[in-house]
């Protein structure tokens, strides 16, 4: 029906005659003339519509905005000065000589250059929210990055296999969505909260190269960043060490950038080990675009007189210092909102010291309630170790390393943009390596696992696998960018000796192994490769592509952060004589969907 896309006309196209279909995105009558601009996929371009074509005319005289028209015309020069710089059309337009309307269009519930219409209204009627130019340029973005994986990893040696979206419920950190079984009454599968098992017997199996563009789902409560199906890059390999992974991974990342956004990313990537990370970010996703740091300075308040320091300092805990250059400026209110805002990740005060002589490490040069508690060779270490100088503020945490960490390095981030203090970067990727592998429950009294229990040890560690548990590093890296996690694997246990070993760790008998991970653990006596892989999640590396709020804004049809469908409705009630057929009975009336909910 047409032979070109409105948005790809240009002056190569001058005096050839175009024919383009498309939405009306505005009309405009000039008295003799109407001006339209046509709009399909790839952007807009103008049509022009003059009474030497009468029944054009009048057609062109009835169209509204959203009709589906089809045109055909000649490519001719705009009038000079009539161009438009900020269109790649902008040099040309097109004369109409035929103008057929494909189908009218009701008014819309709002209009699509709007800018400040609620999430609400867009997701009730998503289907017009799509045809806003942003969106389109999100899930255009989103399918160029896609491609980008896919020819990268096809380049590679890796090979597409879809595994299974109905399976067996398993422990894997979040609740399973479960789907009743009609033909196997009382029985459930589960939708996968990832293919990690499957792809690990594909390994086994003997397909060293395996890649997948999959939905996830995961039942649990969202937020801008999560939704309860998701899309992952999914990647296993084999014969390959936690360095190749990681390089391999870092190669694929860069081009995947620079094909679907047209951006170079630093080569090499830093590289920081979890521990490393913690110290001076209190992150393990830091963002390096903000320059400040953390310092410990535990030690040095041990034998304070200010038990909000020397408290945590001798009973494990942590006290560290966050110094803020010229921040001897902040006024009061904007601490008290700091310190309302670390609260937030369970910090219970936010103690400070301005900074205003550095060379007089006493109540004369420094300012702070906490100052007077501090003998002045524990000042004096402060200021050191920070590298504070005159006209500067210190924050501190004081707590359980996790509250510490926590707090701070939220605080770090937020003051850094804030206050503008980074490096200028637009993109900062860093690998976190050296996780540790177990983390000790402290409501259950046991060893858990940080990532999952099939996460291989580092060779060397293995020895204090019984002895030290909290001390044993895993084969385990996350890619950060920006402050986000994008993905992150490890190195897999391949050896059944080990596996045993692990599980003991854990507490997981060989009862509870075989019911949770029988299928597994059978496939992985008949000759398990070393195999290794990771996971980037689609949906959050093209939402911080876009610079969108939301992961919602790169997916077409999402639900909300109550995990609904606006567009569909769903979840939704269904009728009696499907629950018979699965053997269901409700413990409770169904809600009602309000409406527009």
């Amino acid at each position: 029906m047409r032979t070109h896309y409105c948005g790809q006309i240009n002056t190569e196209h001058l005096d050839q005659t175009v024919t383009l279909c498309g939405w009306v995105h505005r009309r405009r009558d000039h008295g003799g003339v109407i001006f339209l601009d046509l709009r399909d996929r790839e952007g807009l371009v103008q049509i022009v519509c003059d009474p030497d074509s009468p029944e054009t005319f009048r057609t062109a005289e009835s169209l509204r905005n959203e009709y589906v028209v089809r045109v055909t015309g000649t490519v001719r020069r705009r009038p000079a000065g009539t161009e438009n710089p900020n269109l790649p059309t902008g040099e040309i337009e097109v004369l109409c000589r035929e103008l057929e309307v494909l189908n009218a269009a009701a008014p819309l519930p709002f209009q699509l250059d709007e800018t400040n219409l609620s999430e609400t209204v867009r997701l009730t009627h998503r289907v017009i929210d799509l045809r806003r130019p942003a969106m389109q340029a999100n899930l255009l973005l989103r399918y160029r990055t896609a491609r980008a994986f896919r020819r990268f990893l096809d380049a590679h040696g890796f090979v597409d296999i879809e595994t299974p979206m109905l399976t067996r419920s398993t422990p894997e950190g979040a609740r399973d969505y479960l789907v009743p079984s009609r033909v196997h009454p009382g029985h459930f599968y589960a939708l996968p909260q990832s293919p990690q098992l499957f792809k690990q017997m594909l390994m086994v199996s003997g397909f060293d190269r395996y890649y997948q563009i999959t939905k996830c789902f995961r039942d649990e409560d969202l937020r801008a960043d999560r939704q309860p199906e998701f899309t992952q890059v999914d990647i296993e390999t084999s014969f390959m060490t936690e360095a190749q992974i990681t390089a391999l991974a870092e190669a694929m990342i860069r081009e995947v950038f620079a094909e679907a956004l047209g951006v170079r990313l630093p080569d090499p990537f830093p590289r920081l080990s979890y521990a490393e990370a913690m110290a001076r970010f209190g992150s393990d996703k830091p963002d390096l675009r903000v320059k400040l740091e953390l310092t410990d300075v535990t030690d040095a308040v041990r034998d304070v007189a200010f038990k909000v320091f020397s408290g945590p300092a001798n009973s494990g805990g942590l006290v560290m210092a966050l110094r803020i250059p010229g921040g001897a400026q902040l006024t009061r209110g904007e601490i008290d909102e700091y310190t309302k805002f670390v609260g937030i990740y369970g910090a219970k005060g936010l103690a400070y010291i301005k900074v205003n002589d550095a060379s007089r490490p006493d109540e004369t040069g420094l300012q702070s309630p906490i100052v007077k508690n501090l003998h002045e060779q524990a000042l004096r270490a402060i200021l050191e170790r920070t590298g504070a100088q005159s006209g500067d503020l210190i924050f501190f945490g004081a707590d359980k390393p996790k509250v510490v960490y926590d707090a701070l390095g939220a605080l770090r981030t937020k003051i850094g943009h804030e206050k503008g203090f980074l490096t200028g970067a637009d993109w900062a990727p860093v690998w976190i390596t050296d996780f540790p592998m177990f983390e000790y429950d402290e409501e259950e009294k046991r060893w858990t696992a940080l990532h999952h229990p099939f996460t291989s040890p580092k060779d060397e560690d293995l020895e204090r696998l019984e002895s030290d548990p909290g001390s044993v590093r895993a084969k385990a890296y996350d890619l950060a960018l920006n402050g986000w996690e994008i993905g992150g694997g490890s190195v897999r246990i391949h050896r059944e000796e080990v596996q045993r070993r692990v599980f003991a760790v854990l507490g997981i008998g060989e009862e509870e192994a075989r019911a949770k991970f029988g299928f597994l653990l059978d496939a992985l006596k008949y000759g398990a490769p070393p195999h290794g892989g990771l996971a980037f999640g689609l949906d959050r590396i093209v939402a911080m592509m876009a610079r969108a709020e939301s992961i919602r804004d790169v997916i077409a049809f999402p639900k909300t952060q109550r995990a609904q469908c606006l567009l569909t409705h769903a979840p939704s009630p269904v009728d009696e004589k499907q629950l018979r057929e699965l053997h269901i009975r409700l413990r409770i009336e169904p809600e009602k969907p309000a409406k527009n909910a």
